[in-house]
């Protein structure tokens, strides 16, 4: 597609901020006034439109596709995306150990239990630990507290929420990270202990070594996403001089 607009600026609109293009502000893939709820999230979004060249390339709209989708289907059915969240809960990677008497089981104990710990006390609610893989059903007081949490995000936190959630298999992770403010990554490599153990073990895999930086990427992405509507975090090249 050829590039069909001038000028990009930002401008305020009701209940937050816009991409305009030649004046015309910028709308969702279902026609919807493309509004965020913070200035640092739409700077960053015109920088994406001000990077094209003569042709526009539709793959690097990774935010506007992101709050496209916080708009358009998170912000409708905030409740749902809230109880698909917490079925995270109920199996979170961080709550299944390896059996107390296998050397991953320290590895697990050292990583994960202060982030779960510090989650517990931040959240105000108990989660089992299980050893082996048999599914432990959580406390559904615990549960619905954290549904509660959930339903009364804003809808592009909980975009960026079940993104990395479902990236790192894990809700305590995803919610940790969404309280970060700072870098993100050694939460990510918790997530991805037990396939760090097992690459120790038995050597790397190229093909997985490079799904898993993906996955990396993708998580860091809905990460910054998530703080940019806070606006606790830039995409470098996007702040307004």
């Amino acid at each position: 597609m050829k590039r069909f607009y001038n000028e990009v600026t930002v401008a305020e609109a009701q209940d937050g901020w816009q991409v305009t293009l030649d004046s015309r502000g910028v709308k969702t893939v279902q026609g919807k006034p493309q509004i965020v709820p913070h200035e640092d999230l739409a700077f960053a979004l015109a920088f994406e439109w001000r990077s094209q060249d003569d042709e526009i390339d539709p793959k690097s709209f990774k935010l506007r596709d992101m709050a496209d989708y916080a708009i358009d289907v998170v912000a409708p059915h905030l409740q749902g995306v809230a109880d698909k969240l917490v079925a995270y809960a109920d199996t979170d990677t961080l709550l299944y150990r390896a059996d107390p008497d296998e050397p991953l089981y320290a590895r697990q104990q050292e990583i994960w239990e202060p982030i779960l710990s510090a989650f517990e006390g931040r959240e105000e609610v108990s989660l089992k630990r299980v050893s082996g893989i048999m599914h432990t059903a959580q406390d559904e007081t615990a549960l619905a507290r954290l549904r509660e949490r959930l339903a009364a995000l804003d809808p592009f936190s909980l975009a960026g929420l079940e993104s990395m959630t479902s990236l790192a298999a894990s809700l305590v992770i995803g919610l940790t990270a969404l309280e970060t403010r700072g870098d993100p990554r050694p939460l990510w490599q918790a997530a991805n202990l037990e396939e760090e153990w097992q690459a120790e073990q038995w050597g790397r895999d190229e093909e997985a070594e490079d799904r898993r930086i993906q996955r990396e990427l993708d998580f860091l992405f809905a990460h910054q996403i998530a703080r940019l509507a806070q606006g606790d975090a830039w995409i470098e090249g996007t702040r307004p001089e």
